[in-house]
């Protein structure tokens, strides 16, 4: 964490937790108007002339597309094609930055590193030089406004002033990531607070990922899901147009020859044993060696109520029914609000 960050969230009285970002005692499990401190995400910064060229034979998204207004989600994946890192993807004047958890810098920094060779183009662990924050719902339009200048509209876009970032997050409630210097960072999170928004805890913004459908990949689930398995396609995380990246192949035969088998759908469930990433799911009569589905990421909304992502078969889906583990508690599935699109 960026110290000057560290020591202004102290004095608010936020303590780091495990997963490297601030913690409240009194913060909400749920609510619509709130600030988080985002200091698990880390960012890697990739420069240098080549920086673009580099990248676009390494992701699942068209980096072409980037611009100083429009941010992607994107992946990076296996030679057979699947998923090992997921992040959201923009340009920060001349540097490339990609926001992932910090638990998948190391392995990803060092999968890049690798692939690197004699391309003119830099890799570095920029996590503690800008802040990551997040505001949720309307309450803090105005001090957010005042800070850019006007706010970005449309999902993934982004309005940028001096070396910070504002990008607007999909879902149901508004939301906005904020990227930059621990100056900037302090005076949105003290006006936003003025406003109405709660300090909470970053497992809230994990909350509204999962409830707008967006995946992150962990390390229980690194190398688990194609990109089409977890809905990257539907949110603007794969282009089938951009040429070769690292399991493009394998990634573009699914899209174009194959039958998607699994997808990933939005679920609740009542337990008093916490789901978390990677946990396997059961079915009557499914089949699979891989069993029918794995949770992708799980949050607690109230008392043993839970809210997950959960990548799963269709036909159990569709079936008698999912459970968490072998006899747990059944799942309650809904499709995202985006839709399945042209999926079978």
């Amino acid at each position: 964490m960026n110290q000057d960050w560290q020591a202004f969230i102290a004095a608010r009285g936020g303590a780091v937790g495990d997963d490297g970002a601030a913690h409240f005692d009194a913060a909400p499990a749920d609510s619509n108007c709130a600030l988080t401190d985002l200091s698990h995400l880390g960012l890697i910064a990739v420069g240098g002339p080549e920086a673009a060229d580099f990248l676009q034979g390494q992701v699942s998204n068209d980096v072409r597309e980037l611009s100083d207004s429009h941010t992607q989600l994107s992946s990076h994946c296996s030679p057979k094609g699947r998923m090992l890192a997921n992040f959201r993807l923009l340009r920060l004047r001349e540097r490339l930055l990609l926001v992932l958890p910090r638990s998948q810098m190391e392995a990803l920094l060092k999968r890049l590193r690798m692939f690197k060779l004699r391309a003119q183009a830099s890799i570095d662990d920029a996590s503690d030089a800008l802040v990551c924050l997040g505001v949720i719902g309307d309450c803090a339009r105005e001090p957010l406004a005042a800070g850019f200048g006007s706010l970005p509209e449309g999902d993934n876009d982004m309005v940028r002033s001096g070396e910070a970032a504002l990008i607007r997050i999909a879902g149901p409630v508004p939301r906005y990531l904020f990227i930059g210097p621990a100056a900037d960072a302090q005076a949105l999170w003290e006006g936003a607070a003025a406003a109405g928004a709660v300090e909470a805890n970053p497992d809230i913004w994990a909350l509204h990922d999962i409830r707008a459908g967006i995946p992150t990949v962990l390390p229980a689930t690194a190398d688990a899901f194609v990109p089409q398995m977890a809905n990257m396609q539907l949110i603007d995380g794969v282009s089938f147009h951009k040429g070769c990246y690292t399991g493009q192949e394998v990634v573009a035969r699914m899209q174009y020859l194959g039958k998607l088998k699994r997808r990933m759908y939005i679920a609740e469930v009542d337990t008093d044993t916490p789901p978390t990433a990677g946990d396997l799911l059961s079915a009557p009569g499914s089949t699979s060696e891989q069993g029918p589905g794995r949770v992708v990421d799980a949050r607690a909304s109230a008392p043993g109520h839970w809210e997950l992502l959960v990548v799963a078969e269709i036909a159990a889906a569709e079936g008698d029914g999912l459970q968490l583990g072998d006899d747990g508690p059944l799942l309650r599935l809904r499709a995202p609000a985006y839709g399945f699109g042209d999926a079978a």
